[in-house]
């Protein structure tokens, strides 16, 4: 009703989300469609709702001048529209003017001298406190999207400031003094609702009066009476569609649909677990901010927490790990890193419907800018001097004392990390960067040779930091997501990384250009010093490589965020900026590295090119990382992890698998069913992944956190495939089986979040199966540039036609996509022609024609398909990676598969000299043991020797691919893809005639295993591709070295 001198205080410099009044956000997606048009705005009257009703403060003035109760307000009221209260609220009296003719009027009708002239004084110092209530559900329904505005019968303040509530909590601001009209005068309603651009239907009106709001409902408007603040809100929600309007905090909105939580079982877990109590339901609120977790605001038993949990669905196996954060949290919190209290963890999924942690809410000042306006030098110098000693803290934290020493794996960060976002690049870029090429060849040839072992936040900026409300002390660090045990320099780079951005880059603040000093923030060199002296280090070594390498890691990060923009749009001018910035940043970077004078501290060795002689182009690992010394070349040679699982893994087998492994071939014997699961199998898998024997073929360098497998390197997982090679069908056991794991390798390195969820996950569980449709009947498909396949757009489809064999896993009854592979584009380059595309197998326009036997073998239940694809219609989100990557997507996911088919093989050949060995003491032919016949001795060592052999070539090919990618190993890999099945094929013949034409049959495994090392010989490229691969290198190599 009234101006009055209200104020909330804002400091210029502070973030809007913890200090002031935020600026209005526009929908989130929670604001439904049908709620948006039934209300669009809310108008609000000042005195009686947004603050107190001014009549107490008529009848403190009244007691104060003794007189009458109630003589004020019935003075307003009696004395009309002509009367000085009215005449003042319509701007057509100065204060002076009103308050001497209201002063008579009162004087009249309370038989007294009344002197008037400091009742306004009085009503403003009264009422500027407002009703938080009610601010707070200003604020909620901005975020929200709709309009608000304030209609007030008021007065002009002259000489004496002006009202200062701040204006951007409403859109309109509809005063009686200035358009003079005033409520209950229909104009003054009109007037507003002009200026919110709404009809009357489209908007709510609250106020204390009962005649004002029967003026506004008589226009349309909705109208609530406010007599309770609090009461008055919850009536506001159910007329707003049921959006929360309580307990606003900054960037938080009404929790969506989708992310609703039980609050029956919340409040009783608080009670139960938390002790905390209280009569009144929590008030829950979602934090909008992208978090991968759905993170949500809860005013509960007088307390302001945070409640972290995993989104609700089907997840990838350890994804979304709010456990993981937790337990760094409260670990590095009682180190002295400023965490907030964590009151506990839920792994209870029946609660809320997944797990969740709770924690205080953090109340405090974050700096979204990083040169701090409006603060003065010292000001300045003692919040990154704060930021500095904060980040220290974190460092200081003993792993080992905190409990986190299997929090991450402990040296090969760098490494490890160079490859994730080097993978991350690859797969979203879009023309080639050539100083992100050099940038990349460069980092990997740098990597310091010691690196230093703590908690690393991974994330470590000034935005990422609360700050205390009044001093330059952090009382909070947020976003653990990325934090794991690694270099602590990283960290120490990013949050530098402003000195080092381009000049104009528009994203984040930098401080190129700018002489720091002068304004109080420390130089790079001063914060360097601020560091190293409370860390007790003499210095930071190679400097340039961590600067280096955050601007790598930006650049891939900015690429992938381009790519994104542009996935099946045209190219907008913002998308094309962040192109732009991605190419600078990465100029940025190696301009870094190339004037830098650090020398380089490795190269690759063996069979392969040095990471540098590649004539320009990089030569960058893939692999997970792990630079190690020596290589394994026997399980006892392997981690205690690894070795500890690959004896789980030799034990299943031997105990579960092998005892049964006649009763599920037998299975498959039988005609009816040829193309069923066996049940035996079922229940095996099962066993295993309760046993947590599960999805171990997943290499590190794909999964880098562990998400989807075990996280072994080729090495460790070399092994253990060789052990799954002596019973063949413990692959499947153990989800390990082909092509299935080539298929979901591919989905992690190269899918959208949507096809891993709807493809890899239930592929990763084990519920379905999958295909690879490559060849092709009509041409040499050893040739892949020879496939006739197209996929054609049309609108927002793919239509998909081609000729397919030898898709094996096609007749599984669980087959439910295959990744297929055609032309795009024939006028292209011929190897951007071809992509990869994901085939529902039940889309219509998919026929399989038959199986196909190999000698005679249909390889039940998933077998060999050949595959019409007539006009098979496929949504244009299917295609991987991007149209024309066909080929990039192949040659990733050739090199591990290789690893596990020779690793199977050479476990193949082990069993079969295994039962050769067995079959010859047993058999006597010519009066003597076949065991003591010189030609079977003779083989028996042939073979070992064989194997052998051939084992610690693939040993050496895994150990190069994960030490120096999969491009320095080309070789080796080439190596075993003609050795080991050669070798087999070898050792499987001979057992086949140490057994006679028993070896021939079935009723021993050797033909099924002879039949399938041929097959490799064509199924991963026909030996002669790879002879001539490897031929080429070696003289290539040859040639290199006369330069």
């Amino acid at each position: 009703m009234h101006r009055f001198p209200l104020r909330i205080v804002r400091a210029p410099y502070l973030s809007t989300s913890l200090c002031g009044v935020p600026q209005r956000v526009w929908a989130s997606a929670v604001t439904a469609q049908k709620r948006m048009k039934t209300t669009k705005a809310v108008i609000f009257d000042l005195g009686g709702v947004v603050v107190p009703s001014p009549l107490a403060a008529f009848q403190e003035y009244e007691k104060k001048l003794g007189l009458p109760r109630g003589s004020i307000s019935r003075t307003v009221v009696e004395s009309g529209d002509r009367g000085a209260w009215n005449q003042l609220e319509r701007g057509e009296l100065t204060l002076s003017e009103f308050a001497e003719k209201f002063t008579k009027e009162v004087t009249q009708r309370a038989g007294k001298e009344a002197d008037m002239s400091g009742l306004l004084g009085h009503i403003g110092e009264c009422l500027k406190t407002p009703n938080q209530s009610i601010i707070d559900a200003i604020q909620c329904l901005r975020i929200e999207g709709l309009k608000t505005a304030l209609l007030t019968n008021n007065w002009e303040w002259q000489g004496q400031g002006s009202w200062s509530m701040p204006r951007e909590l409403f859109d309109v601001v509809v005063e009686s003094s200035k358009v003079g009209t005033r409520k209950p005068e229909r104009r003054i309603y009109e007037i507003c609702l002009e200026q919110l651009a709404v009809r009357p239907e489209e908007s709510v009106f609250l106020d204390d009066l009962g005649v004002n709001l029967k003026a506004a409902k008589a226009l349309g408007i909705r109208t609530i009476k406010v007599t309770d603040p609090e009461k008055a809100v919850l009536d506001l929600e159910q007329e707003v569609g049921g959006l929360c309007l309580r307990r606003f905090v900054d960037d938080t909105t009404t929790v969506p649909e989708h992310l609703r939580i039980p609050v029956d079982r919340l409040q009783k877990y608080f009670n139960q677990q938390l002790n905390l109590h209280s009569s009144d339901p929590p008030v829950i609120r979602c934090f909008q901010h992208g978090q991968s977790n759905p993170t949500y605001y809860v005013y509960y038993a007088d307390k302001h927490l945070v409640l972290r949990k995993k989104p609700p669905g089907k997840l990838l196996p350890s994804a979304h790990a709010v456990e993981r954060e937790f337990r760094v949290m409260n670990a590095v919190r009682q180190f002295g890193v400023p965490i907030p209290k964590m009151y506990g963890l839920c792994e209870d999924s029946s609660v809320i419907g997944t797990p969740f942690y709770v924690m205080e809410y953090c109340k405090g000042r974050i700096f979204k800018e990083v040169e701090l306006p409006g603060m003065t030098n010292q000001e300045r110098r003692d919040i990154y001097t704060a930021m500095a000693d904060t980040l220290c803290k974190i460092h200081q934290v003993d792993i080992s004392k905190a409990g986190l020493d299997d929090y991450g794996k402990k040296g090969g960060y760098l490494r490890r990390n160079i490859n994730r976002w080097t993978k991350q690049y690859e797969a979203s870029k879009t023309e080639e960067i050539e100083a992100m090429n050099n940038l990349i060849d460069w980092l990997n040839r740098h990597i310091p040779e010691k690196e230093a072992i703590t908690i690393a936040h991974g994330d470590f900026r000034l935005d990422n930091l609360i700050f205390h409300p009044t001093r330059p002390e952090v009382i909070g660090v947020l976003d653990w997501e990325l934090s794991t045990i690694g270099d602590p320099i990283t960290d120490l780079a990013t949050s530098l990384m402003n000195f080092y951005m381009p000049f104009d880059f528009i994203m984040i603040k930098s401080f190129q250009g700018m002489d720091v000093s002068t304004i109080g923030i420390p130089t790079v060199p001063e914060f360097l010093d601020i560091y190293c002296r409370k860390m007790g280090i003499p210095s930071v070594p190679a400097w340039d490589f961590y600067i280096a390498f955050g601007l790598f890691r930006f650049t891939a990060i900015l690429q992938g965020v381009y790519k994104r923009a542009i996935s099946g749009q045209g190219s907008s001018p913002k998308s094309k900026m962040v192109g732009e910035f991605a190419k600078r940043m990465a100029e940025e970077g190696w301009k870094i590295a190339s004037s830098s004078d650090l020398r380089p501290t490795m190269s690759a060795t063996g069979g392969g090119l040095q990471p540098g002689s590649t004539g320009g182009r990089r030569n960058y690992s893939t692999g997970p990382g792990d630079l190690t010394t020596s290589m394994a070349v026997t399980p006892d040679g392997l981690s205690p992890r690894a070795k500890t699982l690959y004896d789980r893994v030799k034990d299943f087998i031997q105990k579960e698998v092998r005892p049964l492994e006649k009763e599920m071939l037998e299975f498959h014997r039988e005609p009816d069913n040829h193309w069923k699961v066996c049940p035996t199998l079922s229940r095996l898998k099962e066993k295993a992944k309760a046993a947590g024997l599960w999805n171990l073929f997943m290499p590190k360098e794909s999964d880098p956190g562990m998400k989807y497998g075990a996280g072994l390197s080729n090495l460790e997982y070399a092994f253990m495939c060789e052990e799954m090679g002596k019973c063949p069908l413990s692959s499947e056991v153990f989800n390990c089986q082909a092509p299935d794991t080539g298929n979901m390798e591919v989905l992690v390195r190269y899918g959208t979040e949507e096809q891993k969820r709807q493809w890899l996950t239930p592929l990763l569980n084990g519920e379905i199966k999958s295909c690879f449709g490559m060849t092709e009947p009509k041409v040499a498909s050893s040739d892949a540039t020879n496939i006739e396949s197209s996929i054609r757009r049309e609108g927002d489809h793919y239509v998909v036609n081609g000729h397919k064999w030898w898709t094996s896993g096609a007749l599984h009854p669980n087959c439910k996509v295959c990744i297929f592979m055609g032309k795009t584009d024939q006028s292209a380059a011929p190897h951007k022609q071809q992509s990869m595309i994901l085939v529902p197998m039940d889309a219509p326009g998919v026929k399989i024609i038959r199986p196909l036997s190999v000698f005679g073998y249909l390889d039940y239940p998933a077998g060999h398909a050949e595959v019409l694809f007539e006009n098979v219609r496929v949504p244009l989100g299917n295609m991987l990676l991007g149209e024309g990557r066909g080929f990039e997507i192949a040659q990733g996911r050739l090199g591990p598969g290789r690893i596990h088919h020779c690793m199977r093989l050479i476990g193949n050949a082990e069993r079969a000299l295994e039962m050769m060995l067995e079959r010859t003491q047993n058999r006597v032919a010519f009066g003597k043991q076949l065991a003591a016949q010189g030609t079977i001795q003779q083989d028996v060592a042939k073979s070992r020797i064989e194997i052998e052999q051939t084992r610690l070539l693939v040993l050496k090919a895994a150990h190069m691919m994960d030490n120096y990618g999969n491009k320095v190993a080309a070789p080796e890999i080439a190596m075993i893809k003609v050795a080991a099945p050669n070798m087999a094929q070898n050792v499987i013949d001979r057992a086949i005639q140490a057994h006679g034409g028993a070896g021939l049959s079935d009723d021993f495994l050797l033909a099924g295993m002879f039949a399938w090392a041929r097959v490799l010989r064509l199924a991963d490229g026909p030996d002669e591709v790879h002879l001539r691969s490897i031929s080429r290198l070696e003289y290539r190599k040859h040639n290199l070295a006369k330069l």
